[in-house]
């Protein structure tokens, strides 16, 4: 009888074992694997909302890499247009600038020419006094006269 007492009464105190661990150490335990296992699913769903932000930031970083690059080809024409204009506009500056220089040139040449058939003028008004002179100082002969006009014009 002894071991159906035991027994019995072993039961019963596992009984109200099973009991108090149901009633006071179970709940708190399965709250814990409950909360964990809420914190865990977060964890699992931030992870990927990471992921996808992640990608989304890497597929903007490749869209505006992209229009930064469009941006640096636009600079780059813009740059070629304005420094082939720099170049026209230099082009049609020294070609002014030629044409000025030559304009004075030619305007210099035609003082000179003009200096210079002053110089004859002069120069032949003086033979011709001088030939008139002496046409004077000479006695009145027409042959005389001539060979003196021949070296007036020899002269000339």
């Amino acid at each position: 009888m002894n071991i159906n007492l035991t027994l019995i009464g072993q039961s019963i105190a596992f009984a109200i074992f099973v009991w108090f661990c149901l009633k006071f150490v179970w709940p708190p335990i399965i709250k814990a694997l409950e909360d964990r296992k809420t914190r865990i699913a977060e964890g699992l769903a931030a992870a990927d909302e990471g992921l996808r932000a992640k990608d989304k930031a890497e597929e903007e970083v490749e869209e505006r890499l992209k229009e930064a690059r469009e941006q640096a080809k636009d600079i780059i024409a813009n740059a070629k247009k304005q420094g082939e204009g720099v170049v026209e506009e230099a082009r049609n500056e020294a070609r002014s600038e030629s044409e000025r220089i030559l304009k004075s040139a030619r305007a210099e040449i035609d003082q000179q020419i003009h200096q210079a058939r002053e110089e004859l003028r002069k120069e032949v008004v003086k033979i011709a006094l001088d030939g008139a002179e002496q046409v004077l100082m000479r006695e009145v002969d027409s042959k005389a006269h001539s060979d003196t006009l021949e070296k007036l014009a020899s002269g000339l």
